[in-house]
């Protein structure tokens, strides 16, 4: 229980009440020194009554092992504070501020260890010797923190409030995670400063874990980052006394976090992970170490525990709970199209409907709450509305991905998508599968087989301007997820170690919002394994095969575009699940892009797409003609003409650097 909790409680009066007593007895202690009575060496004055120790004093005396003259030290140096008769006792004494020298003279059980930098008074910076002077004739300062909860009021210590946040309790954990919360807890009271580590890659799940098992033990958690840590030892050193000052007087826990920072900036590189292990081995009160991979090089024994995402299973219990009633009327309509709410193997209506909620989105109790909550403020008076709480689950991840990637709204449909029936078929798979995962990997038991393999990755191979990019859009919006265009040049990097840690971030980001990431031109990434001949071709095969692993755990969708399908590395072909081909569009295939490229809003007149499609060109390109003669239709205040296609073409020409054939243009003016 923190110290502002019982300060609100009704033992705070009787706290007053035994303060009071307790500094009238060292006053009379001081009095009786200035008479010439004293209880040094341990004599004590005659007529003052044993002390009745108030609540919080006999905590810090408690917590810190203060001895009696210690206690009294504290209370001598309190007086003034909180007595009005105390500055004149002193004056009296020929004394104007407390020091050791003066509790020394006066005060019983006295001992010069007291005065020691590593005794508890000073060691825990109860009081301090004002600075300039000798330590024991120095007047002594009480740290105003220690003042405040002597008189119950609670205590805060600004040193941390701009470093560590308060975590609450979630509403609930799974129960995988509830079981290792208890086993924490219990290892905290077996132990009395444990080292804790929670490895793996749910950062939220385990705050809430952390949250659950502190709140059994009647403890309050804070989490400090490690990259808010200091960077000297000095420094830290100092912060963990401060840390541990504060843990017993408020009655906190920590949780070290290791995991990325809110803007994206890896927290656990080599700087911030030794200083936090350095900084978790010096605190001598409990310490949670949130990590997603174990720490290396601790001196202290780490009691580890791997903390997995929530299974499908208990996230569906999860939603169940954070919805409550409105459960059972959620609609079945899923955002995911006509069979978007049958993801628990034939469950329809509201249960189909959280089925695939739980199965595409791999959030945890915090996230689940906060997801129901915005959508119930939205469709109020109403519950909440399956294709509203799908929503809400997209945009959990788009503050970390869009760091490391670009959304792109998904505008095209099937009806823009011109290919051949066959390549077609492919996409509409595709999209099934991604739709009926949970159906066949956890009703259907192909999931507890393996691991492995359970995403779904496609490979779009074909010319530039084939609908590739497109067909993507067709996917997203098809399953109402995002699509996330990775850009190769913020993954990649030079320094060892970063690729992957950028990769491992953008996984892990997708995974919690369901997103469908898009790898445009792969062969830069997934190309052909080198022949080792240096160190730096050995990392670069390092970083491949780590890409392989990632896609082969990764359970969204991925999708791979290249127009140099020869380029890549076979063995990354063999473990993709599709190969769609986008070829080069033929006379028909151009026609019927011809018809449709135009929006129905746009004016033509005197159009015939069978003369157009007879330039040979790409999708892409004719997409990028229309709008550019729609441009020079708009100039001159007319619909759009063969005339100002024939211009547009003679541009997208030259920019191509092709020339344009007289059987091509033909009857185009």
């Amino acid at each position: 229980m923190s110290a502002a909790t019982l300060a609100r409680e009704p033992w705070a009066d009787e706290n007053q009440r035994a303060l009071v007593e307790a500094l009238a007895r060292v006053r009379r202690y001081v009095e009786q020194g200035a008479n010439g009575a004293h209880g040094a060496h341990g004599r004590p004055v005659a007529g003052i009554e044993p002390m009745r120790l108030p609540a919080a004093l006999a905590r810090l005396v408690s917590a810190f092992g203060l001895s009696p003259f210690e206690r009294d030290v504290l209370l001598l140096c309190a007086g003034p504070e909180l007595d009005g008769g105390f500055e004149a006792a002193l004056r009296a004494a020929g004394r104007g501020a407390p020091s050791f020298a003066l509790a020394l003279a006066i005060l019983p059980d006295a001992h010069w260890t007291a005065l020691s930098p590593a005794a508890p008074l000073r060691y825990w910076g109860l009081v301090e010797p004002t600075p300039g002077g000798s330590a024991v004739t120095a007047p002594l300062r009480l740290d105003e923190r220690i003042l405040h909860f002597l008189a119950g009021a609670g205590f805060t210590d600004e040193r941390l409030e701009s470093l560590v946040r308060t975590i609450e309790p979630a509403g609930a954990v799974p129960p995988s995670h509830g079981e290792i919360a208890r086993r924490v807890a219990a290892a905290c009271r077996e132990q009395v400063t444990p080292l804790i580590g929670l490895w793996g890659p749910d950062a939220s799940g385990k705050r809430a874990l952390a949250a659950a098992a502190t709140r059994e033990l009647g403890l309050s958690l804070r989490a400090l980052r490690a990259s808010d840590l200091p960077q000297t030892p000095a420094e830290r050193a100092s912060l963990a006394r401060v840390w541990e000052r504060a843990a017993v007087l408020g009655g906190w826990a920590l949780l070290l976090d290791l995991h990325d920072d809110d803007d994206g900036a890896p927290a656990a590189g080599a700087g911030p992970e030794a200083a936090a292990g350095a900084f978790a081995e010096a605190v001598r009160a409990p310490v949670l170490l949130a990590a997603r991979e174990p720490l290396r090089g601790l001196w202290r024994p780490v009691l580890a525990f791997d903390v997995p995402r929530p299974s499908a299973r208990e996230r569906l219990g999860l939603w169940q709970e954070a919805l409550g009633p409105a459960a059972a009327a959620l609609d079945g309509a899923g955002p995911s199209g006509p069979s978007g709410a049958s993801g628990a193997g034939g469950a329809s209506g509201g249960e189909g409907a959280l089925a695939a909620l739980a199965t595409h989105f791999e959030l945890g109790g915090r996230e689940i709450a906060s997801v129901v909550e915005r959508a119930r403020a939205a469709c109020a008076p109403h519950v909440p509305t399956a294709a509203a709480l799908w929503q809400g689950c997209r945009g959990v991840a788009r503050p970390r991905l869009e760091d490391l990637a670009r959304r792109i709204e998904a505008r095209a449909g099937w009806d823009d998508l011109v290919l051949p029936p066959a390549e077609k078929e492919a996409l509409h798979e595709i999209a099934a599968q991604v739709r009926e995962r949970a159906r066949v990997y956890d009703a259907w038991g192909f999931g507890a087989r393996s691991t492995r393999g359970l995403g779904v990755s496609a490979l779009f191979a074909g010319p530039s301007g084939t609908g590739k990019t497109m067909a993507s859009e067709v996917l997203a919006g098809e399953l109402a997820l995002d699509l996330y265009h990775i850009d190769l040049s913020q993954v990649v990097s030079k320094y060892i170690g970063e690729t992957e840690k950028n990769l491992r971030r953008v996984f892990e980001a997708a995974e919690e919002g369901g997103a469908i990431l898009l790898f445009d031109e792969a062969d830069a990434l997934f190309g052909r394994r080198s022949e080792v001949k240096d160190s730096h071709d050995r990392y670069a095969n390092v970083e491949v095969s780590y890409l392989l692993q990632r896609m082969e755990a990764y359970r969204g969708l991925a999708i791979l575009t290249t127009n140099r399908r020869e380029a890549l590395d076979r063995a990354f072909l063999r473990r993709l699940r599709f190969i769609v081909e986008f070829p080069f569009p033929g006379l028909a295939e151009r026609a019927e892009i011809w018809r449709r490229v135009f929006p129905r809003a746009t004016p033509t007149e005197g159009l015939v797409p069978e003369k157009l499609a007879r330039l040979n060109v790409a999708g892409g390109n004719i997409q990028s003609m229309a709008l550019h003669a729609a441009f020079l239709a708009a100039a001159e205040g007319t619909p759009v003409r063969m005339s100002h296609l024939l211009r547009a073409a003679r541009r997208e020409s030259a920019k191509l650097e092709r020339p344009l054939a007289a059987t091509e243009i033909g009857g185009w003016t």
